[in-house]
């Protein structure tokens, strides 16, 4: 393309500047917020994994997660309430055992036949 001043020119490369800045402006979005809140779940099942808490600490340290997913609006991950479960049913609290079992099968339905095998083995 000839330009016949260098205003003309200067004016065309404005343009072009403010058509790239109005197209990378669009991009810059919020990021989707987190589908789960994890409340340091993930390293509170590592050290119960690793046998440096007893199921008593990890329960109290996962009803406390709860509280803080829950407070902050949001949903916990999957297995957080089936983790809790199998927590309770260990030191003998067969109800809250079945609550949590039944939460995790509701939250999840794809998790239902497990759910179901650990609720009748839980009976026993």
């Amino acid at each position: 393309m000839k330009y016949r001043s260098n205003r003309a020119r200067a004016l065309a490369l404005a343009c072009v500047a403010a058509a790239a800045g109005a197209l990378t402006s669009g991009c810059a979005t919020k990021s989707a917020p987190p589908l789960y809140g994890w409340a340091g779940y993930q390293p509170q099942v590592y050290d119960y994994l690793q046998g440096k808490s007893s199921p008593q600490t990890q329960i109290d340290a996962l009803e406390k997660s709860l509280q803080q997913i829950r407070g902050k609006g949001e949903r916990p991950p999957p297995g957080f309430h089936a983790h809790l479960g199998a927590l309770y049913a260990s030191v003998g609290k067969g109800q809250q055992a079945q609550q949590e079992l039944l939460a995790e099968k509701e939250a999840f339905p794809e998790s239902s036949a497990y759910m179901d095998f650990l609720l009748k083995n839980l009976t026993k």
